[in-house]
């Protein structure tokens, strides 16, 4: 090769000789014009390509370093010129190119920075950053390029970068993103950076994405840039790039990312948190393969060693999870799918009854109203000698139970409803207040605790009360919370009074929605703690449940959760807080009185009894004192406003999923 070489410089030095251009100096090139679009130079003197072409446009043109190694420079005039770059003259970038012939083994001196940057600024300038939009999308990248691990000194030899521009652009052989050339370019990629980057390489092409590249020639199977990015690469541990790789996926596997983030792993990782499961982490990340190839981390044979890397004790339940499963596809996800339709039917159900009832009795108070039958916390005929006088109706445990049980309540709603709308602005707020997920996780779980500690405290009190008047408690007598007969007869009643069929019914102790108050939260305790407890102890779960069984407590978890708060905050509010016998609130729980003249109305059957047989006077009080009065209203009234703030995002997060 070596004797040809000197033959074809010999060739066209003998050439250029004759013709009078050897040693022809070049001008100089203006490369801020082209942002306008105009010629460079001008054409009567600016070097044409072809110049340089008729030497490095020869297949297999090559040159030999002092050092021995061989470097092909031949330059394709076709690919060039279908390339971004096809118009662009070739000093324009090799600017130390002073004359032709040009001397051997000159230093590359081209800058794409300074070029891009140079015609972005002219292109400002004059006012045509439309006309050259594209132009400044290459600035940006240019940014992101000096922010990344490539721009940085290289750890063998500090002069250079670890990557330039043309190291991975391929210089002259730029394309567009579009097109046949850029399908091209695509497959070219991994063996680009392969040739720093060889383990992962080899890794690379041996895995599903690899073989699509290399056997098919696939221009959509996942290449680096896929995953790592193109201009903005970094270490891929960092936390910024741990957080999008599950998203850099679902661009291509966009129902497999969908259903990853509608599970704990997913909305954990959209809330800010980099060290929950990724999809590389089960799926492994240059050596992917088919989840039915025995190779893959994600086989039935490797599935509980991929678990355990992050799991401690591991057992085979966890091989039964489905990390991407689906609640509305029966056929492949059956428990989920029963699951998820019993919750919906039993939260429509739920709310079309107590919303209409809601509705309905906001209608006949307000009716009642404007007849002159009934007043804001009503006034009744009273005995003389008792008017101003309130009656008990909780003691001091009760209350401070009331108010822990209402505070752990909307810090549950809080810190749970965030993960389960973890994409909303306002569940990223709230990660970022608590200090992140893991911190969210640990306020929830001590929030759990003391629901699970009242609950249970509850019971035990309730035990012993009921231990201590066991020969006179009747199961289903008036001061029971056991639902029997005549609560059904007041429904009916209530709805006949609703619709101006008779008059408002009156009640005992416990008004039949009051009962159902009482008794949601063993349901909610039930299906809210089991399913959280789970959840929180796997490891203990899979040993004696399947991993399905995971799946189905998120989705039991999560609806269930909604349904209490959106009950809670509108159901629960509106008999005590919104009716129009109440408004604008109840401080009975926290004074623990309320108003004879009141309790009358209420409670009119408890009301005779006590009256007849004598045992008013036991229940009787002074009104609370003003300073009492005033704490309570501002501590009801900020709990409302708590209760209602949660019920707004809440519904907010409902409707983001939804797509209302």
């Amino acid at each position: 090769m070596r004797p040809l070489k000197i033959s074809i410089y010999a060739f066209f030095a003998v050439f250029l000789l004759l013709t009078g251009m050897s040693g022809k100096m070049i001008p100089a090139v203006n490369a801020q014009t082209a942002a306008t679009g105009d010629t460079v130079a001008d054409e009567a003197e600016a070097p044409d390509n072809e110049i340089c072409l008729d030497c490095h446009g020869m297949e297999g043109f090559d040159t030999e370093y002092p050092n021995g190694e061989q470097r092909q420079i031949h330059v394709s005039p076709e690919r060039f010129g279908q390339s971004v770059h096809g118009k662009r003259f070739c000093v324009e970038c090799h600017k130390d190119i002073k004359e032709i012939p040009h001397a051997e083994f000159l230093d590359r001196k081209v800058s794409c920075v300074q070029c891009h940057r140079s015609l972005w600024d002219t292109a400002q300038k004059e006012g045509k950053t439309e006309e050259f939009a594209r132009l400044g999308e290459v600035v940006q990248q240019i940014d992101s390029y000096m922010g990344s691990v490539h721009a940085q000194p290289n750890m063998e030899d500090q002069s250079n970068t670890n990557a330039t521009c043309y190291d991975c652009h391929n210089a002259h052989y730029i394309s567009h993103i579009e097109g046949e050339l850029g399908a091209l370019s695509r497959l070219e990629i991994p063996d680009i950076c392969g040739k720093c980057h060889t383990e992962q390489a080899s890794d690379y092409f041996t895995s599903v994405h690899g073989k699509e590249v290399a056997l098919n020639s696939n221009p959509y199977a996942a290449v680096c840039i896929d995953c790592h990015t193109t201009h903005s690469i970094n270490s891929p541990a960092a936390d910024k790039n741990r957080l999008v790789i599950a998203e850099n996926c679902g661009s291509c596997h966009d129902q497999q990312y969908e259903t990853y983030t509608g599970t704990y792993h997913g909305q954990v990782n959209t809330l800010g948190y980099a060290y929950t499961a990724k999809c590389f982490d089960c799926h492994g990340s240059h050596k992917i393969q088919r989840v039915n190839d025995e190779a893959s981390m994600v086989h039935a044979n490797n599935r509980l060693a991929t678990c355990g890397k992050c799991h401690d004790d591991v057992t085979a339940g966890f091989a039964s999870f489905q990390p991407h499963g689906n609640s509305g596809d029966f056929d492949r996800y059956p428990y989920m799918w029963i699951a998820s339709k019993f919750m919906i039917a039993l939260v429509l159900g739920v709310f079309a009854f107590f919303w209409t009832h809601a509705a309905l009795w906001f209608y006949r108070e307000y009716m009642d109203r404007k007849q002159g039958k009934n007043a804001p916390h009503v006034q009744t005929d009273l005995l003389p000698h008792l008017e101003g006088k309130y009656v008990k109706r909780w003691s001091l445990i009760w209350r401070v139970a009331h108010l822990l049980l209402a505070l752990v309540v909307m810090i549950l709603v809080l810190t749970g409803t965030a993960v389960l709308f973890a994409e909303r602005d306002w569940a990223q707020f709230t990660m970022w207040m608590l200090g992140g997920p893991e911190n969210a996780a640990f306020v929830h779980r001590i929030g759990a605790l003391t629901f699970i500690g009242l609950f249970g405290g509850h019971l035990i009190y309730f035990a012993f009360c009921l231990a201590r008047n066991w020969k006179e408690f009747k199961i289903f007598g008036p001061n029971s919370l056991v639902p029997n007969l005549q609560d059904l007869w007041d429904v009916i009643a209530m709805f006949k009074w609703f619709f101006g069929k008779g008059p408002r019914p009156i009640f005992d102790r416990w008004a039949y929605w009051e009962k159902f108050d009482y008794w949601a939260p063993f349901w909610g305790m039930g299906i809210i703690g089991v399913s959280g407890l789970m959840m929180w102890f796997p490891s203990a779960t899979a040993s004696v449940l399947p991993g399905w069984v995971f799946n189905v407590a998120t989705i039991v978890h999560g609806e269930e959760a909604f349904l209490a708060a959106v009950f809670l905050f509108s159901v629960h509010f509106f008999n005590v807080h919104f009716r129009p016998d109440k408004f604008p609130q109840d401080i009975v729980m926290f004074t623990g009185a309320m108003p004879l003249e009141e309790f009358k109305h209420e409670h009119t059957v408890e009301y005779r009894r006590l009256v007849e047989n004598g045992e008013l006077e036991k229940y009787l009080v002074e009104a609370p004192s003003a300073p009492m009065t005033f704490f309570s209203k501002v501590l009801g009234a900020t709990l409302i406003f708590i209760g209602l703030t949660l019920l707004v995002l809440v519904l907010n997060g409902f409707a983001s999923h939804t797509g209302v």
